[in-house]
C-alpha cells in the first residue's frame, strides 16, 4: 500500500500506536509528496475560531462548521484554503483553485472570495500544515505509524470532524474497518 509514488491526494489515518499528540486520531488529507518531502492538513481538528473573524468574505463560503481548522503544527500563523469544486475531476477549476487530486484544490486567499463563490462545492481554511522532510514520512510509514487509504472528496468537508478517524477507518475494506472501534483509552477495557 506504501509503495506508490505519490501519496498527494491520499489521507492519512493515525494508527493507535502513533505517539505524537499533534496526530493522535489525526486524518491527514496529502496536499503534496514527492522526493523533496510532504505537506498535507489534518481534516479534524477544528479550532473555535470563525472563519470570519481572521479571514474577511471567506467565512460566508466556508462549509459547516465555518470554523478555521489547525492544519497542523507548522505555521500555524498561516492559512491554507481546500476546496471542493463539483464536476472538478474532469475540469480545470475557476482561477484561483489549483487543483491537488481529484475534485480536491487548493485555494488562493489572495484572490476575491467572489471569484470562487459560485464554483465552490465545499471549503475549508486550515492554519498552518503537517509537513515531512525528505524520507520522513517514509520512515513513519515504515514504522507503523499511519495508514494510507483514499480519500472522498466529503472527507474536505465533513460535518463532524470529531467522527473523521473512525468513519474513515469503518469505510475501508479490510481489517482497517476493525480498526475504527480501537477505544480511546486501552487502559479502561
Amino acid at each position: 500500500m506504501t509503495e506508490v509514488s505519490s501519496l498527494t491526494g491520499r489521507l492519512l489515518v493515525a494508527t493507535p500506536a502513533l505517539a505524537d499528540p499533534n496526530f493522535d486520531r489525526a486524518v491527514v488529507l496529502l496536499l503534496d509528496h514527492d522526493e523533496k518531502g510532504s505537506l498535507g492538513v489534518v481534516l479534524n481538528r477544528p479550532t473555535p475560531v470563525d472563519v470570519g473573524d481572521i479571514l474577511e468574505g471567506w467565512g460566508e463560503l466556508a462549509g459547516e462548521p465555518g470554523v478555521v481548522f489547525q492544519g497542523g503544527p507548522v505555521s500555524l500563523d498561516s492559512a491554507l484554503g481546500v476546496a471542493v469544486i463539483p464536476g472538478g475531476a474532469s475540469a480545470d477549476g475557476p482561477l484561483g483553485w489549483r487543483r491537488v487530486h481529484g475534485a480536491i484544490g487548493l485555494v488562493d486567499l489572495e484572490a476575491p472570495p467572489e471569484l470562487l463563490a459560485a464554483a465552490l462545492g465545499s471549503l475549508r481554511i486550515f492554519a498552518g500544515y503537517s509537513g515531512w522532510g525528505p524520507g520522513q514520512l517514509q520512515d513513519e510509514l515504515t514504522e507503523g505509524a499511519w495508514y494510507v487509504v483514499e480519500s472522498e472528496p466529503g472527507d474536505v468537508s465533513a460535518t463532524r470532524p470529531e467522527g473523521l478517524w473512525r468513519a474513515v477507518l469503518r469505510r475501508q475494506r479490510s481489517e482497517l474497518a476493525m480498526v475504527a472501534t480501537y477505544p480511546d483509552d486501552p487502559s479502561l477495557n
